[in-house]
């Protein structure tokens, strides 16, 4: 006989319909596990409508709010290091509630909060671990991180498969970031760059004294970390200094970096169209859906390793346009192919390569962006890219649905589109990490003033 049909009404403003459910998961027939919208009753249009709707506003408003906030407050008094220790606690907190939601309305509620947590993990985590390293490995550093993230994916697939029920799943999944507060982020020190523009000298070249040490050298004697507007003679002690702050105010009045933070929103919005886009084509592979989301991680791996090789031999600049217009090339192919037959295949070949090209490009840019801007406002200025990427993620399936050829078209125009935007952009490869606006508008002076010779 099985379980009981449960009575729900709807908990939209309308009100208008009741429904009468089995609380079983309508998608996996004959299998009892227990999903959101089974639970709370959400079923074929109604569950297309709210699931769809709702997750649209929910995910306007914690990412767009969550990363742009902790990417000011990583950049002001909290730090790297503090930033990423509450966004990891309140991820946790907010997963493990979930699990425990009686309604749609709190479980929606919390999620929410999760997401807005969440904006703020990988933003603060990535700049962390870039700003100590040095011109020559950054980019090396920076596109290792990204492995990490495509096995996050993967490992969450075989928890998914180990714990079906989503309740579980969510307190399952909420694990990795306790141990990682309490195992690992406590022996991270914070970022070199930014004790140094808050003033806080003597803890700056404490910890460069570490690293020099664990790199079995040390620093020269009396030799001092200084901001890049200054000259070198005017810090020869190690007293703090008066902090040095800036805002996305800041950067929009800059010409410099005005100019910058337009062209990086533009491109990482429509590269995110692509690369979530193309993601959403492997549901219909019409495989275990598990195997499908394992098979898509391990196959953007191969871009991160390729793109880490070449990005220091072709540069930041060459290698973007280089990934979005290959990308946006396989989709151009794929729109002139029919889904049937052998054409099927071919189109989904098409749609591989194009996740293939923008997974190198989605990543690279996190990099490019953040050697963009001076370390006052990298992280604001990198959290504005990472919203205006969600904001990508927020319309692909908008495109995805039209169905046909034409969002195959709508690809392959983001991706030749973005890598135009691109050429507007300067080389940052063996650039220096700018510390202050004033340091940087002086450096770009000199190199124009250098490449007019």
């Amino acid at each position: 006989m099985g379980p009981p049909p449960v009575y729900m009404r709807n908990l939209t403003s309308r009100g208008v319909f009741d429904r009468t459910l089995e609380p079983w998961c309508e998608d996996h027939p004959g299998v009892k596990r227990t999903s959101f919208c089974s639970k709370f009753h959400l079923k074929s249009k109604e569950r297309s409508h709210f699931c769809f709707k709702d997750g649209i506003r929910g995910d306007v408003l914690d990412l767009i709010k969550g990363a742009g906030i902790f990417g000011h407050l990583s950049d002001s008094f909290l730090g790297r290091k503090g930033s990423l220790t509450i966004v990891c606690i309140l991820n946790s907190i907010f997963s493990i509630l979930t699990a425990f939601s009686p309604n749609y309305i709190s479980y929606f509620f919390l999620r929410f909060l999760t997401g807005f947590s969440t904006g703020g993990v990988g933003l603060c985590a990535f700049v962390l671990a870039t700003e100590p390293v040095g011109p020559t490995m950054r980019g090396a550093a920076g596109m290792s991180t990204f492995y990490f993230f495509s096995t996050g994916i993967a490992v969450l697939s075989g928890i998914a498969n180990i714990f079906p029920r989503w309740r579980e799943l969510y307190i399952a999944s909420s694990i990795p970031s306790l141990v990682f507060l309490l195992f690992v982020l406590p022996f991270i020190s914070e970022s070199p760059r930014w004790y140094l523009v808050r003033g806080r000298i003597k803890e700056a070249m404490n910890i460069m004294s570490t690293i020099a040490t664990s790199n079995g050298n040390h620093l020269p004697h009396r030799v001092f970390l200084t901001l890049d507007e200054e000259p070198s003679s005017c810090n020869n002690n190690m007293d703090d200094k008066d902090a040095v702050t800036g805002s996305l105010v800041d950067v929009i009045r800059s010409p410099v970096t005005r100019t910058r933070l337009v062209l990086a929103t533009i491109i990482n919005l429509l590269c995110s169209v692509v690369y979530y886009g193309l993601s959403l084509n492997v549901v219909n592979l019409e495989t275990n859906l598990y195997l499908n989301v394992i098979l898509n991680a391990v196959a953007e791996m191969p871009a991160f390793m390729i793109t880490a090789i070449l990005l220091d031999k072709f540069g930041r600049k060459p290698l973007t346009i280089g990934t979005l217009w290959f990308s946006g090339f396989f989709c151009f192919v794929g729109s002139l192919m029919r889904n049937k037959g052998v054409w099927k295949g071919m189109k989904m070949v098409c749609g591989i390569l194009g996740i293939f090209g923008m997974a190198g490009t989605y990543n690279l840019l996190f990099i490019y962006t953040a050697e963009l801007f001076p370390t006052v406002v990298r992280n604001a200025a990198l959290g504005c890219a990472t919203q205006a990427a969600q904001m990508g993620a927020i319309l692909a399936p908008v495109v995805v649905v039209l169905g046909g050829s034409l969002p195959f078209a709508l690809f392959a125009f983001c991706g030749i589109a973005a890598g135009v935007f691109a050429f507007f952009l300067p080389e940052t490869l063996n650039q220096p990490l700018y510390d202050t606006l004033t340091g940087m508008e002086a450096g770009q002076k000199v190199t124009s003033a250098t490449s007019s010779v």
